[in-house]
């Protein structure tokens, strides 16, 4: 079964930066236009999206779907996303987060939003380039967080008690 995972990964590598499966994002926006951009160019690159523009929306969607990512404006619902970014991490704690912002933020405001999980932060207008690319880094690095974790349980499995770095 090693050799199968060990397998698995090297196929996975061999892809390069295409997916093997669909993943799933989510967009939570309020504004229409955003929404559909980014729905319109993420699944021209073959991402699955979902669009939500409540956080109350978003979290419905985060107990249906199996989730790989989530864009989100700083402000949702008239306060600062950072409820739906924890609620989101701890259902998916190796998912991407990708938080746009209209407005500088304050050094505190910054630091909330990356303890509470966000991945990456970016100013709006932000080329839509930029957002593929740093989702691309994003998903990638989650692949490889699963991988590990997968590898870990199956050495856990052939050699209980044994200890695995990372």
């Amino acid at each position: 079964m090693l050799f199968l995972s060990c397998l698995r990964l090297n196929i996975r590598n061999f892809a390069g930066s295409f997916p093997l499966a669909k993943e799933t994002i989510i967009i939570l926006d309020r504004e229409p236009h955003n929404r559909w951009v980014l729905k319109t160019w993420l699944e021209s690159e073959e991402y699955d999206v979902v669009l939500a523009d409540t956080i109350e929306k978003a979290s419905k969607n985060f107990s249906e779907f199996e989730v790989s990512g989530l864009i989100t404006e700083y402000w949702i619902d008239d306060a600062p996303a950072l409820e739906a970014i924890r609620r989101f991490k701890g259902r998916f704690p190796e998912a991407y987060v990708m938080l746009l912002t209209n407005g500088e933020m304050r050094d505190e405001e910054y630091e909330k939003i990356i303890d509470a999980g966000t991945d990456d932060c970016f100013l709006k207008p932000c080329s839509m380039r930029k957002i593929l690319l740093h989702l691309r880094k994003g998903l990638k690095q989650r692949q490889y967080f699963l991988q590990k974790k997968r590898m870990v349980e199956e050495l856990d499995r052939i050699s209980p008690g044994k200890s695995y770095p990372g």
